[in-house]
C-alpha cells in the first residue's frame, strides 16, 4: 500500500469558494436542446414541453448557473429567431454544427426551464455574425422593465417581468478559424469594448465575460489574452478559458489521468496575463476568470463524422464516460477548486446528452454517466473557503510529463459550520494508498463519511441497458484521533471525505 499525507490549517485559505464554479452549459448543439431538456412528446413532459426526469437529475446536480446558447452555434445567431409565437419562427441552417435549427426553444423558453432547475442564465451574445446595436438591444429585452421598443416586446411575447440576467458573454472563441466571424485579437478586443460599454449602458448591473483563448494550444495564446485584456480590460469582469481533454493513441491511462496538471497552468498563465494589463493600466481591479467550458471529450469523434449532415437533433458529441474518464474528470475538478481565488465561474461543457453526465433516450429513460457523480459530490458539497491543500504524495513519471502524484486533493471548509470536505483522486492502477490528514485548529470531528467511486474494469461505463453499472459507495467511520486522521484511497478512484464535527 502506497503512503500519502495532507496538511491543512484553517488559517491557510485559498479564499471563498463562488458557487458558480458549479455552473454548466446548454447549446444548440446535437441532442442537449431537442429530446435532450426539451421533449414535448416524452411521457414525463410538463406543459411547455421539457422533460420532468432530466429536471429532476438537473436539479440534484445543484449548479447555480448555466451557459446559453452557445458555444460555436451563437456566432450564427439571430436571437430574435426564438421568440414570439412558435408558429411563426423561422427554421433556420445552424452552420456551426449543419443541423437544422427549429427555434421552438429560445431566450424566453430557456429561461423558464432555468427556473425550474433552480438555476441562473449566463447568456452569450453573438459578437460573430452581428455586432453592437444587436448587443445593446438583446439585453434592452432582457433586462428592462419596460416602456421601450424591445422591453414592450418582451411584454407582447407574455413577459412581464424582466429575466435579469446577471452575466452575458461576448462571443464565443472568437480567436478559432473554425468560428463564424473569426477575428484577430484587435478586431475583436475593439468590437467587444464597444458592445460592452452599451450593454453596461443599458444595465449597469451586469457582468461580461470577454473571450480568452480557445484553448492553450492556440497560435496565438496567450498574446491573444494581452490584446484583447488591454483593450477591454476596465470594461469587462472575467476572461473565459476553455479546455477539453482526449486520449490519444498514443496515450497510457497514467499519461491520460495527469493531464489536469496543464489545466493548473493555463489557469496560472491567464491570471498571470491578467495581472500584467492591471499593473500596466494600474487599475484598481483584480480581473478574475469564467472557465465557462471543460470536460473530458474524444470517445464520439469517429460516430460524428458519420453524420449525416443537416439533420433536425442529430446524435453529436455523446460520450460513453468510462471510470477512467471520472477520475480525470475529478481531477479537474480539484483543479478548478485549488484556484479557487481566481476562478469565479465555471461551466461543465455541457449538461445533457453532449459531452455530458446526463444522457436521454427519446421516449424513454434518463441516466446518469459516470461523471455525474464527481460533480454531483463537489456541486453539493463544497461550501465555504478553499483551504491551502498541502499533499505530500509518491510520485511517478509518464509519457508528457514527470514528477505526478498519485494522490492529488483539496479541502473546502464551512466557517459556520464547521463541516470540513477533502476530495481526493489515486491515481494508481495497482496499489490502495493510506492517507494520512493532518489538521491543524480547535475543529474535533468524531465521524465521517467516505464516498467512493470506483470499478475493477476503468473501462466500465453506464449505458443505457445498465444505467447502473458505475456508481458511488458510501460508508461511515468513526474517528479516534481528529488531529491525525488515516483513511484507505483505493487504487483508482474518486474519493469523498466529509467531516462531522464533535
Amino acid at each position: 500500500m502506497l503512503k500519502a499525507k495532507m496538511f491543512l490549517d484553517y488559517e491557510y485559505r485559498v479564499g471563498k469558494l463562488d458557487r458558480r464554479v458549479f455552473g454548466s452549459f446548454i447549446e444548440h448543439l446535437g441532442r442537449a436542446v431537442y429530446t435532450g431538456i426539451y421533449e414535448p412528446t416524452h411521457p414525463s413532459s410538463d406543459e411547455e414541453g421539457f422533460r420532468k426526469d432530466v429536471i429532476e437529475l438537473v436539479k440534484a446536480l445543484n449548479t447555480p448557473i448555466i451557459r446559453y446558447p452557445g458555444g460555436n452555434f451563437v456566432s450564427g445567431y439571430n436571437w430574435e429567431d426564438g421568440v414570439g409565437p412558435k408558429d411563426k419562427r423561422p427554421k433556420r441552417l445552424d452552420l456551426a454544427w449543419r443541423s437544422i435549427e427549429p427555434n421552438e426553444v429560445g431566450i424566453n423558453e430557456f429561461v423558464s426551464w432555468s427556473k425550474k432547475v433552480n438555476s441562473e442564465v449566463m447568456m452569450a451574445i453573438n459578437l460573430g455574425t452581428r455586432g453592437i446595436d444587436d448587443a445593446k438591444n438583446i439585453v434592452e429585452y432582457c433586462n428592462y422593465p419596460g416602456g421601450t421598443y424591445y422591453s414592450d416586446l418582451r411584454i407582447s411575447h407574455g413577459i412581464k417581468e424582466p429575466h435579469k440576467i446577471k452575466v452575458w458573454c461576448l462571443g464565443n472563441e472568437m480567436d478559432g478559424p473554425w468560428q463564424i466571424g473569426h477575428k484577430t485579437a484587435v478586431e475583436y478586443g475593439r468590437l467587444a469594448v464597444e458592445s460592452a460599454k452599451v450593454m453596461k449602458w443599458v444595465d449597469p448591473t451586469i457582468e461580461l465575460v470577454v473571450c480568452g483563448s480557445s484553448n492553450p494550444w492556440m497560435p496565438t495564446y496567450p498574446e491573444w489574452e494581452y490584446t484583447v485584456l488591454d483593450l477591454t480590460y476596465e470594461y469587462v469582469d472575467y476572461i473565459s478559458m476553455h479546455i477539453y481533454y482526449r486520449k490519444r493513441p498514443e496515450d497510457d491511462t497514467l499519461t491520460f489521468v495527469a493531464k489536469s496538471i496543464e489545466m493548473d497552468n493555463f489557469i496560472k498563465t491567464v491570471a498571470s496575463v491578467c495581472d500584467v494589463i492591471k499593473a500596466k493600466k494600474r487599475s484598481k481591479k483584480t480581473l478574475n476568470i469564467s472557465f465557462d467550458e471543460w470536460n473530458v471529450w474524444y470517445h464520439s469523434a469517429e460516430k460524428d463524422r458519420k453524420v449525416e449532415p443537416w439533420q433536425f437533433a442529430p446524435p453529436l458529441c455523446e460520450e460513453d464516460y468510462t471510470v477512467e474518464d471520472a477520475i480525470l474528470f475529478g481531477s479537474m475538478l480539484i483543479t478548478l477548486l485549488k484556484n479557487a481565488n481566481r476562478v469565479k465561474i465555471a461551466c461543465l461543457a455541457q449538461l445533457v446528452n453532449v459531452i455530458a453526465p446526463i444522457t436521454t433516450q427519446p421516449g424513454g429513460i434518463a441516466f446518469k454517466r459516470t461523471i455525474y457523480y464527481p460533480f454531483m459530490h463537489a456541486s453539493n458539497m463544497a461550501k465555504g473557503d478553499v483551504l491551502l491543500t498541502k499533499v505530500v504524495s509518491p510520485k511517478y513519471d509518464c509519457k508528457l510529463y514527470t514528477d505526478v502524484p498519485y494522490v492529488e486533493g483539496v479541502a473546502v471548509y464551512d466557517e459556520e459550520s464547521k463541516g470540513l470536505v477533502v476530495f481526493a483522486i489515486n491515481r494508481s492502477l495497482e496499489e490502495s494508498t493510506l492517507l494520512e490528514i493532518n489538521i491543524a485548529g480547535d475543529t474535533k470531528y468524531s465521524r465521517a463519511e467516505h464516498i467512493v467511486l470506483r470499478d475493477d474494469d476503468i473501462y466500465a461505463s453506464n449505458t443505457l441497458s445498465n444505467p447502473d453499472r458505475v456508481k458511488p459507495q458510501s460508508s461511515i467511520f468513526e474517528i479516534k484521533e481528529s488531529k491525525k486522521i488515516e483513511i484507505e484511497l483505493p487504487k483508482f478512484s474518486w474519493n469523498v471525505l466529509r467531516f462531522t464535527p464533535s
